[in-house]
C-alpha cells in the first residue's frame, strides 16, 4: 500500500502555478466521498421515510427521466468495469472504482423511486449526493481536459466513459432541483390555500423562496387574513395538542397508581361534627403528601417525548455552523499569510477567497434552517400548551379552580406558553456558547500564547457588572410599574369621571395629581436611563478593552513579540465571536430560569384533579315515573358541610327548592350536574339537561348565536323562545336586532336582559330536564311574572318537561307540584304548598320573613331606583333576608324603561343618536390599525420632542464614536505593519499608547450618546404625555362620548410606554448599526478603492429587499396581534361559564372553537417567521458578496497592498453581515414603534372645547351677584348632522328663584342643563346670567360660578377632603360646617381618619345614598349664586331625601334654584315650573296654576298619585 504515500504529492498538488491531483487520488478519495456520504445517509433517511408517509406520487416525466438516467449512469459503470477487465489493467483502482460507483448509483436509483412512493416532493439528500458527485467530478473533468492540452496519451474509451457520466450527473442534479407533483389523497387538494412549503423544492426550501410570492403580495398591498396559507398539517391544533395529551396521560397516569389507593383511608369519621370534618381532611392530605413528591409527573419529559425528535435536528445544525464560523478567522490567517508570501501562486488567493465565500453561504443557510426549526417547534410548543390548558380547563373540579384565580389561568396561556416559544429558540446555547468560547480561546492561544488571558481576564470581569446592572435594571422597572399602574389607574378614573370633572371645572387639579405621579416615574426612568447609558458603554467598549489588554501584554511581556498584520486581526476576528456567547450566556440562564418556574406551574394546573364523568347516572329517558333519584352524599368544597340527600322527582313535574342564603341549594344542583365531589350515593338523571346559572353567562358572539347555542336553526321554535322569554323589545332596541355583537361579559345588555338570554338558550335546547338556578331575581317583578307564566310555570312552554327552580320569591310557590327546604345542607321538609304551611316547620319560618320584607317593600319604595342603585330603606340594609330584593331593585325597571323609551323618543333626535353613536363607535374601534409607510413627519415630530439641540448632538456624537473606532483599527493595521529590525518592532510604545487613547475616546464618546439620547427619550416622553394629557382634557364631552375609554387608556399606557422605554434604545442601537455599516465600507474603499464599483450596487439590492420586507412582516405582525386577542377573550369566556358549557355537553364545540382560534393565530405568526428567515438569508448574501470582493480585490491588488490593510478590511468584511441583519430588524422595529408617537400626536389634531379662562373677558370676582338666568331664543343640537334637541327657549329666571324642570323621558331636561354649563356649546340663541352672555366667557370662569349636584354621583379615590375640594381653597372648618349640613357629620367622625378617609375607586366603599350626600356636600363649599340639581335625589330614600330638600331650602335661600325632577312631590312648593316637551317649553308656572289648567303637568301629577 506504498501508492498511498504519492497518491498527494505536494509539489504537484500546490507549490505550483498549475495545481492538480495525481491519477491515484482522483479514481480513489475523489470516487469514494460521494458513494461514502450516500451509504452513511442511506440506513437514517429510508428509517425517516418508512414512518413519515405523504402518500403516493404517480409516476411522472420527471420521475421517469430521474430514473432512467440512474439507470445509464449505472450502466455506465459496468461498461467500465468490463473494460478494465478486457484490459487486465494492473493499478487495483481501475476495479474498484467502477464497481463502488455502480452500486451507489443502483442505490440512488432505488432511493429515487422510494421516494416517490413514500410522496416526497423534492428531496434535500439526493440533491447534496448529486452536488458532491459533481463537484468532484468537475476536478477529474479539468485534469483530463489538462492533460489533452499538454498532449499526454489519454485512453479514449475511458475519456468518453467519462464525458458521458459527467454530463448525467450534470442532467441529475439540473433535474433535482424541480420539485415533483403532489401526492395523490393529500389534503392539499383539496385546501382553498395551501402552504407552498411542501411542494416547494430542495433549494427553495433551503433559501426560504416558497415565500417570494407572499412578499410580492403584501408589497402591492396590504395583506389581508384571507391571504394567509392554510398550516400545515404538523402545525395544527388536532394534530399537535392530542399527541402532547395523550403522552402527559400516559406519564400522569405511572404517577397516579402509587397513591391512589391512600386517598379514601379516614372513612369512619364521616358523619362527625364540622371541626372533627376538617381534621378528616388533613388526614387525608398527609396521607396522600409523601407518596407524591417521590414521583411528581415530569412535564419536560413529556414536552421532550412529543417534541424533542423534530427539535434534535437543530442539535446538529447549531453544532455545524458553530464550527463554521471559526472557519473565517482561519480563512483570513491563510490570506495575510499569502499576502505576505510574494512567492505563492495567484490561485491560491482566489483559492481562499472562494472558500471563504463558500463558508460563510454555508453558515447563513445552515444557521437559518436552525432557527426555522427553533421557531417551529416554539410555535407547536405554543399550540400544545394552550391546547393541553384549555382541555383541561373544561374538566377540572370547582375545588381545584378556585386554587388558579380565571387571571391566573389566562396567564398560564399567554405569558408561559410564550416563555416556552422563547426558550425554543435559545435552548441550545447551553452547550452552544461554552463550546464557542472554549473553541475561541483555543484559537486565541495557538495565536498569541497566554496574553490572551489578560483578555479573558476583562471579559470575565465584566459579566458581572452586566449582572449587577441587570439585577438594579429590574429594581427599577418593578418601581416603573408601580408608578405606572397607579397613573393608569387614576387616569382610568378621570376618563370615566369626565364629565364632572367638566362640570366641576376640575380638570387641572386632576391634571396635577397625574403629573405628580408621572414625575415620579420619570424620576425612575432617569435613573434607568444612567444604568443603560453604563451597560451600553460596557458593551460596545468590551471588544476594544479586551483587544487593547491583550495586545498590551502581548507587546510589553517580550521585545521579541511582534505584533503582525495575522496576529492582531485573526485575534480581532475571534474576540467578536467570543463577544456573542459571553453575553448570550446571562440572557439563557434567566430565561431557562423563567421557563422552569413556567414548567411547574403548568404543571401543577396539569395535575389538578379532575371531574369524575361517572359521578352521574345519565340515563335515557324511559317510561318511568322519575326523571331523578338522588341519594348522595356530597362535600361541599368551602366548608366541611356533608349533605346527605335522598330524593326523587317524577317525570314532568315543577319542584322549587327554597331556603336561607347559603343553605346548599346551588350546590344541590351543582351536585345534579356533576359538579361536586360524591363521597356516596347515586344520582341518576334521565335525559339531557339544561341548566340556567345564577349569574347569567354570555358569549361574545351575535344575540343569535348565544340562544341557539350550537344547535341548528328552527325559526319558529325559536321565535316563540323569544316572545316567551320577553325578549322581543329588548331586540328591537338593540342597533341591528338579534343580529347584534354582544359584548364580552356582556357588556351591552344590562342584568336582566343576560339573564333573559341565558333563559332562552335553555329554552330553545329542548332537553329533557331543566335546572333554573333562581333566573328571576335579576328581572323586575312584572318581567319576572310574564317569564314564569310563559316559561316556567304550569301553563309555559316547558310545562311537560321536569324542572326544578331554585327560587327566592314566594309569590310562585302555590302552583308548585312540590317544594324541597334547605338547611344547612339537608332537606328539612318536602311536599306541596298546603302541606308544608299545615307543618308550620322552617318553612312557614321562611314564608314570614320573606313576606314582611315584601311588605315593607311595597310601602316604602317608590320604585324611581335607576339601574344599579339599590334604594336604602331599613330592609335592605339588612342582608340576610334581603338578598332577593336586592337584585330585584337593583336592576330594577330594565324592561319597562327601555320599552317606554322607544315609545315617546321618536321625534327628539335621541333615537337617531344610539344608532349614530353604534356606528361611530365601531368606526373609532376599527381605525387604530393604520397601514403603509410612517411618515417622516413622525421622526421630525419626535425629533422636536426630544429638542433638535440634543438631537443633532447625539448623531455628532455617534460620528466621533465611529471616527475613533476606525481611526484606532486603522491604526492597528499602520503598527502591524511597521517594519521588523533585528527581531523587534520600534515605536511599540507610541502605537500602544495612541491606540489606548483612540479608544478611550472612543469609549467618551458611547458613554455620551448613550447618556444624551436616554435624556433626550426622557424629554421627549415627558413632552408627548404633558401634550396628550392636556389635549385630552380639553376635549368637548362629545368626544368622550365617541371614544371608547379603552382607546384612550391604550394611549396612556402602551403608548407612552413604548416611548418611554422602548423607542430611546431601539434608537440607538439603529444609529450604531448604521454607522457600522458605513464604517465598515469605508474600511473597504480604503483598502481597495475599486470597491466603490460593487458596493452601491449591493447597498441598492439591500434597500429594496428591506422595503419589499418591511410592508409584508408589519401587516403580519398587526394581523397575528389581531388573531391573537380572540384566543385570550375566549379562553377567559369558557372559564366563566364553564358549568353551562358542561351542563349542555358542549365541551367538543369549543374544543374546536379554541383550536381554529389557535390555528387562526399561528397562520399569520408561521408566516412572519419564515418572512424573517427569509430576509436574513438574502440579507446574508448581499454581506458575503461584500466579503467576496473584498477579500477578491485584495487578492487583486496583492502588490500595492500592504498585509496590515488586508487584514483591515476583511475582517471588517466579515462583521458586515451581522450588522447587516441587525440594521434592517432595527429600522423594522423602529418603524413599528415609531407609530406610537403617531398615535399620540392624533389626539393633539382633535377639535379642543372652548379656551378654559379668557383675560380680556374674564367677569368681576363677585359675579354672579343677582343669579339671573334669561333663555334667549336657545336652541341646541348634540352634533352638527343632528336634529335639535331644544328650540327656541324663552324663559327669563330672576334671581333667588327656586324652579323645578320636569317633563317625560327624552324630553331635553338634561340637555338644558349642559347648554348652561357648556357641554355643548348653543347652536342657536344665547344664554345671559347678571347680563354677561356666557358664551363670551371662558369656561371655568363660567363652571366655577355655577354648581350642580349631578345625575350620577361619582367620586374619585383619594381622601374624601380631596374629593370636596380638590384646589385646597378652603379651610378644614367650611369642610366641616358643610359634612355638618349634609347630614354626613356623624358618618365622618366614626371613620378612624375622618377627612382624610380614602375614597376606594369610583367610591366604591361609600354607598350610593352616602355619595350623593358628599356630592350635596361639594355644592355646599362651592356657596355659588346658582344651583342645578339633576334628578339628584332618585338614588337616596326617601327620608334622606326629606333631608336634602330641607338643606337646599334653609342654605340656598337667596340663591336661584334650577331642579330636574322625576318625583314631583320635591317641586310642588317651588315658585314656578318648566314643563318641556320635545325640547319645547310647553307649560311655565306655579305648581298650582299649572294643575288648575290641566295640561301635561296635571296628567303627570295624576300618574304619581299627587292628584
Amino acid at each position: 500500500m506504498q501508492g498511498r504515500a504519492f497518491c498527494l504529492d505536494w509539489n504537484l498538488t500546490w507549490h505550483t502555478e498549475n495545481p492538480d491531483f495525481t491519477q491515484c487520488f482522483q479514481n480513489t478519495v475523489l470516487v469514494w466521498i460521494p458513494c461514502i456520504y450516500l451509504w452513511v445517509c442511506f440506513p437514517v433517511y429510508f428509517l425517516y421515510l418508512h414512518c413519515h408517509d405523504r402518500g403516493y406520487i404517480q409516476m411522472s416525466n420527471l420521475n421517469k427521466a430521474k430514473t432512467a438516467l440512474g439507470l445509464i449512469l449505472w450502466i455506465v459503470c459496468w461498461a467500465d468495469l468490463f473494460y478494465s477487465f478486457w484490459e487486465r489493467s494492473q493499478a487495483p483502482f481501475f476495479l474498484v472504482r467502477p464497481t463502488v460507483l455502480g452500486i451507489t448509483m443502483l442505490l440512488a436509483t432505488f432511493l429515487i423511486q422510494y421516494e416517490r412512493i413514500k410522496g416526497v416532493q423534492s428531496s434535500g439528500v439526493m440533491t447534496i449526493f448529486w452536488l458532491i458527485s459533481l463537484s468532484c467530478a468537475t476536478v477529474v473533468f479539468r485534469s483530463k481536459i489538462h492533460a489533452l492540452n499538454t498532449g499526454a496519451e489519454v485512453d479514449a474509451f475511458r475519456y468518453v466513459t467519462f464525458c458521458i457520466y459527467f454530463i448525467l450527473l450534470f442532467v441529475q442534479l439540473i433535474l433535482c432541483c424541480f420539485p415533483e407533483r403532489p401526492p395523490l389523497f393529500s389534503e392539499t387538494v383539496n385546501d382553498p390555500n395551501p402552504c407552498p412549503e411542501f411542494s416547494a423544492s430542495f433549494l427553495s426550501r433551503i433559501t426560504f423562496w416558497w415565500i417570494t410570492g407572499l412578499m410580492i403580495q403584501g408589497y402591492r398591498r396590504p395583506l389581508e387574513a384571507k391571504d394567509l396559507w392554510s398550516l400545515n398539517k404538523e402545525d395544527k391544533s388536532e394534530e399537535i395538542v392530542p399527541s402532547l395529551a395523550r403522552n402527559w396521560a400516559k406519564e400522569w397516569a405511572k404517577t397516579k397508581r402509587q397513591p391512589l389507593d391512600m386517598l379514601y383511608l379516614p372513612k369512619k369519621q364521616q358523619k362527625s361534627s364540622d371541626s372533627n370534618g376538617d381534621v378528616t381532611e388533613e388526614a387525608e392530605a398527609l396521607i396522600i403528601k409523601p407518596s407524591q413528591k417521590s414521583s411528581e409527573a415530569s412535564l419536560f419529559k413529556v414536552l421532550y417525548k412529543t417534541f424533542g425528535p423534530y427539535f434534535l435536528m437543530s442539535f446538529l445544525f447549531k453544532a455545524a455552523h458553530d464550527l463554521l464560523m471559526f472557519a473565517g478567522p482561519e480563512i483570513l490567517k491563510l490570506l495575510i499569510n499569502f499576502v505576505n508570501n510574494k512567492a505563492a501562486p495567484n490561485w491560491q488567493g482566489y483559492f481562499y477567497t472562494v472558500l471563504l465565500f463558500v463558508c460563510a453561504c454555508l453558515q447563513t443557510l445552515i444557521l437559518h434552517q436552525y432557527f426555522h426549526i427553533c421557531f417551529v417547534t416554539g410555535m407547536r410548543l405554543k399550540t400544545a400548551i394552550v391546547g393541553v390548558i384549555y382541555r383541561k380547563a373544561l374538566v377540572i373540579t370547582n375545588s381545584a379552580r378556585k386554587t388558579s384565580t380565571v387571571g391566573e389561568i389566562v396567564n398560564l396561556m399567554s405569558v408561559d406558553a410564550q416563555r416556552f416559544m422563547d426558550l425554543a429558540t435559545y435552548i441550545n446555547m447551553i452547550w452552544s456558547a461554552p463550546l464557542q468560547v472554549i473553541l475561541a480561546l483555543y484559537l486565541l492561544w495557538q495565536n498569541l500564547g497566554p496574553s490572551v488571558l489578560a483578555g479573558v481576564a476583562v471579559m470575565i470581569l465584566l459579566v458581572p457588572i452586566n449582572a449587577v446592572m441587570a439585577m438594579k435594571t429590574k429594581t427599577y422597572q418593578v418601581a416603573q410599574m408601580k408608578s405606572k399602574d397607579n397613573r393608569i389607574k387614576l387616569m382610568n378614573e378621570i376618563l370615566n369621571g369626565i364629565k364632572v370633572l367638566k362640570l366641576y371645572a376640575w380638570e387641572l387639579a386632576f391634571r396635577e395629581k397625574v403629573l405628580e405621579i408621572r414625575q415620579k416615574e420619570l424620576k425612575v426612568l432617569k435613573k434607568s436611563a444612567y444604568l443603560a447609558a453604563m451597560a451600553t458603554f460596557t458593551w460596545v467598549c468590551a471588544p476594544f478593552l479586551v483587544a487593547l489588554s491583550t495586545f498590551a501584554v502581548y507587546v510589553t511581556i517580550d521585545k521579541n513579540n511582534i505584533l503582525d498584520a495575522q496576529k492582531a486581526f485573526v485575534s480581532l476576528a475571534l474576540f467578536n465571536i467570543l463577544r456573542f456567547p459571553l453575553n448570550m450566556l446571562p440572557m439563557v440562564i434567566s430565561s431557562i430560569v423563567e421557563a422552569s418556574v413556567s414548567l411547574k406551574r403548568l404543571r401543577v394546573f396539569l395535575s389538578h384533579e379532575e371531574l369524575d364523568p361517572e359521578s352521574i347516572i345519565r340515563g335515557p329517558i324511559t317510561e318511568g315515573e322519575f326523571l331523578f333519584l338522588l341519594k348522595i352524599s356530597v362535600k361541599a368544597e368551602l366548608c366541611a358541610l356533608y349533605f346527605s340527600i335522598n330524593f326523587t322527582v317524577p317525570e314532568g313535574s315543577l319542584v322549587a327548592v327554597v331556603g336561607q342564603v347559603g343553605c346548599g341549594k346551588s350546590s344541590l344542583l351543582s351536585a345534579l350536574l356533576g359538579e361536586m365531589d360524591k363521597k356516596e350515593g347515586y344520582v341518576v338523571v334521565k335525559g339531557s339537561v339544561a341548566y340556567v346559572p345564577q349569574q347569567a353567562w354570555v358569549q361574545n358572539a351575535t344575540l343569535e348565536d348565544n340562544i341557539i347555542f350550537g344547535r341548528e336553526m328552527n325559526e319558529s321554535r325559536y321565535k316563540r323562545v323569544i316572545e316567551a322569554c320577553a325578549l322581543l323589545p329588548d331586540i328591537e332596541i338593540l342597533p341591528t336586532g338579534d343580529k347584534t355583537e354582544i359584548g364580552e361579559k356582556g357588556v351591552n345588555l344590562s342584568g336582566g336582559q343576560k339573564q333573559r338570554v341565558s333563559l332562552a338558550r335553555a329554552v330553545y335546547c329542548n332537553a329533557d330536564v331543566y335546572l333554573f338556578d333562581d333566573p328571576l331575581s335579576a328581572v323586575d317583578a312584572h318581567v319576572g311574572k310574564h317569564i314564569f307564566e310563559k316559561v316556567i310555570g304550569p301553563k309555559g312552554i316547558l310545562k311537560n318537561k321536569t324542572r326544578v327552580l331554585v327560587t327566592h320569591a314566594i309569590n310562585y310557590l302555590p302552583q308548585m307540584d312540590s317544594i324541597l327546604v334547605m338547611c344547612d345542607g339537608e332537606i328539612s321538609e318536602m311536599g306541596s304548598y298546603q302541606e308544608l304551611l299545615k307543618q308550620d316547620g322552617a318553612f312557614a319560618e321562611f314564608l314570614r320573613t320573606y313576606a314582611n320584607a315584601e311588605q315593607s317593600m311595597e310601602n316604602n319604595g317608590n320604585p324611581t331606583g335607576k339601574e344599579g342603585k339599590p334604594i336604602e330603606n331599613g330592609v335592605l340594609v339588612n342582608e340576610v333576608p334581603g338578598k332577593l330584593m336586592h337584585r330585584q331593585l337593583s336592576n330594577s325597571s330594565t324592561y319597562s324603561r327601555d320599552t317606554g323609551k322607544s315609545q315617546h323618543q321618536s321625534s327628539t333626535g335621541e333615537l337617531q343618536k344610539p344608532l349614530a353613536e353604534k356606528n361611530s363607535w365601531k368606526l373609532t374601534e376599527a381605525d387604530t390599525a393604520k397601514t403603509g409607510r410612517v411618515k417622516a413627519t413622525v421622526y421630525w415630530d419626535y425629533m422636536k420632542a426630544i429638542g433638535l439641540f440634543i438631537s443633532f448632538l447625539s448623531i455628532l456624537l455617534f460620528m466621533c464614536n465611529h471616527i475613533a473606532s476606525l481611526a484606532s483599527n486603522y491604526w492597528l493595521s499602520l503598527w502591524t505593519d511597521d517594519p521588523v529590525i533585528n527581531g523587534t518592532q520600534q515605536y511599540t510604545n507610541v502605537r500602544l499608547g495612541v491606540y489606548g487613547a483612540l479608544g478611550i475616546s472612543q469609549g467618551i464618546a458611547v458613554f455620551g450618546y448613550s447618556m444624551v439620547v436616554s435624556i433626550g427619550g426622557i424629554f421627549a416622553s415627558r413632552h408627548l404625555h404633558l401634550n396628550l394629557l392636556h389635549n385630552v382634557l380639553r376635549s368637548p364631552m362629545s368626544f368622550f362620548e365617541r371614544t371608547p375609554s379603552g382607546n384612550l387608556v391604550n394611549r396612556f399606557s402602551k403608548e407612552i410606554d413604548t416611548i418611554d422605554s422602548t423607542i430611546p434604545p431601539i434608537i440607538k442601537m439603529f444609529m450604531g448599526s448604521t454607522f457600522n455599516v458605513i464604517g465598515a465600507c469605508i474600511i473597504i474603499l480604503l483598502a481597495t478603492p475599486i470597491a466603490a464599483v460593487i458596493i452601491p450596487p449591493l447597498g441598492l439590492v439591500y434597500l429594496f429587499v428591506q422595503r419589499f420586507y418591511v410592508a409584508t412582516s408589519r401587516q403580519l405582525k398587526r394581523l397575528e396581534s389581531v388573531s391573537r386577542s380572540p384566543v385570550y377573550s375566549h379562553f377567559n369566556e369558557t372559564l366563566l361559564g364553564v358549568s353551562v358549557i358542561r351542563a349542555f355537553e358542549e365541551q367538543k364545540r369549543f374544543i374546536k372553537q379554541n383550536d381554529m382560534k389557535v390555528d387562526e393565530n399561528q397562520k399569520a405568526y408561521y408566516p412572519s417567521i419564515v418572512a424573517n428567515r427569509w430576509l436574513a438569508v438574502r440579507l446574508e448574501y448581499v454581506g458575503n458578496c461584500i466579503v467576496l470582493f473584498a477579500a477578491l480585490f485584495a487578492v487583486m491588488a496583492r502588490n500595492k497592498l500592504s498585509a496590515g490593510l488586508v487584514g483591515l478590511s476583511v475582517s471588517y468584511s466579515l462583521q458586515i453581515t451581522a450588522y447587516l441583519n441587525w440594521l434592517v430588524r432595527m429600522s423594522s422595529e423602529l418603524e413599528t414603534n415609531i407609530v406610537a408617537v403617531e398615535r399620540v400626536k392624533e389626539y393633539a389634531e382633535m377639535e379642543k372645547e372652548a379656551e378654559w379662562s379668557i383675560e380680556q373677558t374674564a367677569p368681576a370676582s363677585t359675579w354672579p351677584e343677582e343669579g339671573k338666568v334669561e333663555f334667549r331664543g336657545y336652541g341646541l343640537r348634540y352634533r352638527e348632522d343632528l336634529d335639535l334637541v331644544l328650540k327656541n327657549i324663552n324663559v327669563t329666571i330672576n334671581g333667588g328663584e327656586k324652579i323645578g324642570i320636569v317633563g317625560r323621558t327624552g324630553a331635553g331636561k338634561s340637555s338644558l342643563t349642559l347648554g348652561l354649563f357648556r357641554i355643548n356649546e348653543a347652536a342657536e340663541g344665547e344664554i345671559i346670567i347678571d347680563g354677561i352672555n356666557i358664551a363670551k366667557i371662558g369656561l371655568h370662569d363660567l363652571r366655577f360660578k355655577i354648581t350642580i349636584i349631578p345625575q350620577d354621583p361619582i367620586l374619585f379615590s383619594g381622601s374624601l377632603r380631596m374629593n370636596l375640594d380638590p384646589f385646597d381653597q378652603h379651610s378644614d372648618e367650611d369642610i366641616w360646617r358643610s359634612l355638618e349640613l349634609a347630614h354626613l357629620k356623624n358618618f365622618v367622625s366614626s371613620l378612624p381618619d375622618k377627612l382624610n378617609h380614602e375614597c376606594a375607586e369610583g367610591g366604591e366603599n361609600l354607598s350610593v345614598g352616602q355619595r350623593q350626600l358628599v356630592c350635596l356636600a361639594r355644592a355646599l363649599l362651592r356657596k355659588s349664586k346658582i344651583l342645578v340639581l339633576d334628578e339628584a335625589t332618585a338614588a337616596v330614600d326617601l327620608e334622606t331625601d326629606k333631608l336634602i330638600q330641607s338643606t337646599i331650602k334653609s342654605q340656598f335661600e337667596e340663591c336661584t334654584v334650577l331642579t330636574i325632577a322625576h318625583r314631583l312631590n320635591t317641586i310642588m312648593d317651588y315658585t314656578r315650573v318648566l314643563v318641556l316637551d320635545r325640547g319645547e317649553v310647553v307649560e311655565c308656572g306655579s305648581p298650582d296654576h299649572l294643575l288648575q289648567e290641566k295640561g301635561i303637568f296635571y296628567s303627570m301629577a295624576k300618574d304619581s298619585g299627587l292628584v
